[in-house]
């Protein structure tokens, strides 16, 4: 049941993650710079020292005693990943929305996979183990998903231009590259996280327990920030922004904070869910970021399903969506099965 409880953490997780970015459309008056970093101080600044300080007993002591190279590791890769969500955010520009998800969270999924194992020089047990091939199929099955709801979401675009006669800028040869910078870069955050299990052991020690991932994020985020920071202060240079944090149009200046906010609660919410799933993979915790990957995709289509999204788009469209859900869907249960005969081999 743990494993099962896993999953179903990895669950709420995803679900703040797909839900993560909606506020950005009540912002007014913001340009996007400006909403970008201050949804970044809460989610990757803030958030992270509040509640490791909440949760992790005796804080300050864990990180005298925690490894500095694990330290200095996991905020080293947490500031690439924060370049990958940067030129995530630029190839939406070109190549669109969902075409930029399904190849650049593609990459990510499997890629921030198979990276730790890897690394640590433990896949080839991995690949010998009970349950290995329901996960190596969970895995593929998840990217074929995630691919195909690519293809969905890129036919949605299609038919709303059409509807609309809205020809927007689409650029393949400026997107595609972004898209594999983010993909490839995004994947060192699962790898950022794993780098700084020795600090999560540390605060075990004194008592952390399930919330032993918490005290990681101190590093991997705040390295997220430090790259952001420092492109959302280029852009604020450039295009003379800086005035916009204490003004917006009308009277919405204190909603575009409040809105900043939600969307980093909702962002951080995805990794303090994804820390208590992670705990309960048992032997196979690399899984972790597969199923949250998949599952991120699977609630984001969902939810633009429940908020009609989809509602002008084709037959074929819908078809074509229908079967990546299924395909995702299937993706996690045999992930989840694997996982099962690992814990019980």
């Amino acid at each position: 049941m743990e494993v099962v409880n896993g999953v179903l953490y990895h669950a709420v997780g995803a679900s703040g993650a797909a839900l993560c970015y909606t506020p950005q459309k009540g912002v007014k008056g913001w340009s996007w710079q400006t909403y970008w970093l201050a949804q970044a101080l809460i989610c990757w600044l803030l958030l992270p020292v509040i509640v490791a300080y909440l949760t992790i007993p005796q804080l300050s002591l864990v990180l005298k005693e925690a490894p500095t190279s694990a330290m200095q590791r996991s905020f080293l890769l947490g500031m690439a990943y924060g370049v990958g969500g940067t030129a995530f955010g630029i190839a939406i520009r070109y190549v669109g929305f969902s075409l930029t998800y399904a190849i650049a969270v593609g990459i990510s999924c499997v890629l921030g996979t198979l990276l730790p194992p890897l690394v640590n020089g433990t896949l080839g047990d991995v690949l010998k183990s009970n349950g290995a091939t329901f996960l190596i199929m969970g895995v593929v099955m998840g990217a074929i998903g995630i691919a195909l709801c690519g293809v969905a979401g890129r036919n949605k675009e299609k038919d709303i231009n059409q509807n609309e006669n809205n020809k927007a800028e689409f650029s393949l040869a400026k997107g595609l590259p972004l898209c594999l910078l983010a993909g490839v870069l995004s994947a060192l955050y699962g790898f950022s996280l794993d780098q700084g299990q020795p600090i999560a052991d540390v605060a075990v020690k004194h008592g952390a327990g399930n919330f032993q991932g918490n005290v990681i994020y101190i590093f991997s985020n705040s390295g997220a920030f430090v790259t952001t920071l420092l492109y959302c202060l280029y852009l604020h240079n450039k295009e003379k922004t800086f005035y916009q944090y204490s003004a917006a149009s009308g009277n919405s200046l204190g909603s575009n904070y409040l809105l900043s906010v939600l969307t980093g609660f909702l962002w951080y919410g995805q990794f303090f869910f994804y820390g208590l799933g992670h705990v309960r993979m048992g032997a196979y915790k690399f899984t972790s970021w597969a199923i949250h990957m998949i599952m991120l995709v699977l609630f984001s289509s969902v939810a633009g399903l429940v908020m009609k999204e989809w509602k002008n788009t084709s037959s074929g469209t819908k078809r074509w969506l229908i079967t990546a859900l299924t395909v995702l869907v299937i993706a996690v249960l045999l992930l989840t099965y694997g996982n099962y005969l690992g814990e019980n081999k």
